[in-house]
């Protein structure tokens, strides 16, 4: 019972996350659930520090997904 409830508060989680973007993203066009994204990158390669942006500003391309840890960004380097 505890599980249902920790997978329904995280989807609810994740669709309240998604659905908050600012509107200064520019969306990937045929892509809704992709945005335009402006990230630092560390030592090993991995986008940290995101900020959502404009296409012309943007580093990313990022989209939200949900993890085991909660809601988090999958980007990839554009």
């Amino acid at each position: 019972m505890k599980t249902r409830i920790a997978a329904l508060a995280a989807a609810v989680t994740f669709v309240g996350a998604v659905t908050a973007s600012p509107a200064i993203a520019d969306p990937v066009p045929g892509s809704p659930n992709r945005f335009y994204a402006s990230c630092a990158v560390d030592l090993l390669g991995v986008p940290v520090s995101c900020l959502e942006t404009d296409e012309e500003h943007a580093t990313h391309i990022c989209q939200y997904v949900l993890t085991a840890f909660g809601v988090g960004l999958d980007c990839i380097q554009r």
